[in-house]
């Protein structure tokens, strides 16, 4: 069963109000500190901030608590390229390329993102 403060937050996220998903996740993850996907979607609305800092430590926290977590590293792979880091996206797709064994949702779209950040930055 769905956590309601996990809902709340999702329904935040899906009206793109990055600023209540962070307070709700905010919340949530001190009073769930080993909830890998409360980091992951607090470190995505963190990032539609562009609060990029704070995005990394929570996408960071996810992938402590969960090394297998494919979201977090599609996302954080996002946050490093946004800010310019392809070498660290780089590392974050070839994690996710050994998880996903035959490809995965996260690994084909954070291809696509590095792949189009590789491309207008030999532009």
């Amino acid at each position: 069963k769905a956590d309601p403060e996990i809902t709340k937050a999702r329904e935040s996220i899906e009206k793109k109000d990055w600023n209540s998903a962070v307070t709700r996740l905010e919340s949530y993850t001190k009073s769930n500190p080993t909830n890998a996907d409360g980091f992951n979607l607090l470190g995505y609305s963190y990032r539609n901030l562009k609060r990029y800092d704070e995005a990394l430590v929570a996408y960071k926290q996810a992938l402590k608590l969960d090394p297998s977590h494919r979201g977090a590293h599609e996302y954080i792979g996002v946050a490093y390229i946004q800010m310019g880091q392809l070498d660290k996206a780089k590392e974050h797709l070839d994690a996710l390329n050994k998880i996903c064994l035959f490809s995965c949702e996260e690994y084909r779209d954070l291809k696509k993102a590095y792949e189009e950040a590789r491309k207008s930055k030999s532009n």
